[in-house]
């Protein structure tokens, strides 16, 4: 048994405790704000095994501008923060080259073809599993171009295994009659699924696992010191502690652990937001996403959360109004049942310029442990993750060849 430490207490933490109890590791979660209090809390909920088309891609050089410059984009930048961005920006148009472009794309099908296997023990018992619901995603395309344009990376998802249905007008509207009648096409994603409630599931995970040892300190850790027994976690103060291993997933705070271990990752941050519609989860029955406004609205627990966009822009608590309004504008055309949101969120996401995420070895250490850098999908990934995270850890062969997602690969 082994004394472990997690830097973060989100899905990706969560799912790396849970792996490496299973394997009888003592492990202590290092999260100030407690569990599922960062990204984690205000995602979309859904599994998402379809999505394998990363950002990343050929497409970016012709929409770049238009994203950057239109007023009703998903995806914005806060000009001031351009500098710091550049050399990330450059980085992301190299990787958003075909050949690159596919190497992520395969990389993340890899993943995400174990996404399923990995969350089976996560969601074993009942007081687990009754957060899921069963309902594939449904994804729209308002205009016959948009879905002619996506018919490329369709093609690519069906030869890589990834089942989907093509549905017309009608067929959307006997799935979601609520839904107004501005779709021209819509795509079914056959294993697909989502939590009625992610924070409440991560809640409920660290209380299944608190009495078998499972423990969290709200307590900042500041740096890390491998050392050739394990390493040393400084804290916010004066306060030390000693580990035989650390798993660094801290989202998107965690370049800065990296850099002490001896790794330069090119992480940034993306800027999410969602907004609420408290009462209206009865008006669709599924996530549904809109693929020109670049959201999901997701019946929850709690209402309709309407999830997305992208704001390059750093670590700025300042909300961005004009994609809460857009969020707001657009969700309200696709469901006009819609009243007005009561609450709204921004949340920091980590983001990496090839797509993929950060799982492996420290450079200075086979003590450290890195398993960071999901963008969108830290949810999706979370249980594959952590299952590679407790084999790292304990030697064993993974059920990938973790190449691509290596720490040295920047």
């Amino acid at each position: 048994m082994k004394r472990v430490a997690v830097i973060g207490a989100g899905f990706i933490g969560m799912a790396s405790a849970a792996w490496l109890m299973r394997d009888g590791h003592r492990v202590t979660l290092f999260d100030p704000t407690g569990v599922a209090q960062g990204a984690s809390y205000g995602n979309a909920g859904t599994f998402a095994p379809y999505a394998c088309i990363p950002v990343n891609n050929p497409s970016v050089f012709g929409s770049l501008p238009r994203f950057l410059l239109s007023s009703d984009s998903p995806l914005r930048l806060r000009w001031g923060y351009l500098p710091m961005l550049a050399p990330w920006l450059a980085r992301f148009l190299r990787n958003s080259l075909p050949q690159r472009y596919e190497h992520s794309v395969r990389a993340l099908a890899a993943l995400l073809g174990q996404a399923q296997a990995g969350y089976e023990p996560l969601l074993a018992a009942p007081a687990l599993a009754q957060f899921v619901r069963p309902r594939e995603c449904l994804y729209l395309y308002s205009s016959a171009a948009s879905f002619q344009a996506a018919e490329p990376s369709l093609a690519l998802r069906r030869a890589l295994g990834v089942p989907f249905d093509v549905l017309d007008t009608a067929g959307i509207r006997q799935l979601e009659p609520n839904l107004a009648p501005i779709f021209e096409r819509g795509v079914l994603f056959s294993g697909s699924w989502h939590f009625s409630n992610p924070s409440g599931f991560l809640q409920a995970l660290f209380e299944h696992l608190a009495p078998q040892g499972l423990t969290l300190e709200r307590q900042t850790v500041r740096a890390i010191s491998p050392n050739s027994a394990g390493a040393t976690l400084h804290l916010e103060g004066e306060g030390v502690r000693e580990f035989d291993h650390v798993v660094v997933a801290a989202g998107a705070r965690s370049a800065t652990f990296a850099k002490q271990c001896g790794n330069a990752v090119p992480l940034d941050t993306e800027r999410g937001y969602h907004i609420r519609y408290s009462g209206a989860a009865d008006l669709i029955s599924r996530p549904v996403g809109w693929a020109e406004r670049g959201f999901y609205m997701t019946p929850m627990q709690d209402g309709i959360r309407v999830a997305g966009t992208v704001e390059l822009g750093g670590f700025s608590p300042e909300h961005n109004r004009a994609l809460l309004n857009l969020l707001t504008v657009a969700s309200r055309c696709a469901l006009p049942n819609l009243q007005q949101p009561d609450s709204s969120w921004l949340g920091f996401r980590p983001t990496l310029p090839d797509g993929l995420p950060v799982l492996g070895h420290a450079r200075a250490s086979k003590h450290v442990v890195y398993a960071f850098g999901h963008q969108h999908l830290g949810l999706t990934l979370a249980g594959i993750s952590g299952r590679i995270v407790a084999d790292l850890i304990a030697g064993r062969p993974s059920a990938l060849e973790l190449t691509p997602y290596r720490p040295t690969r920047f």
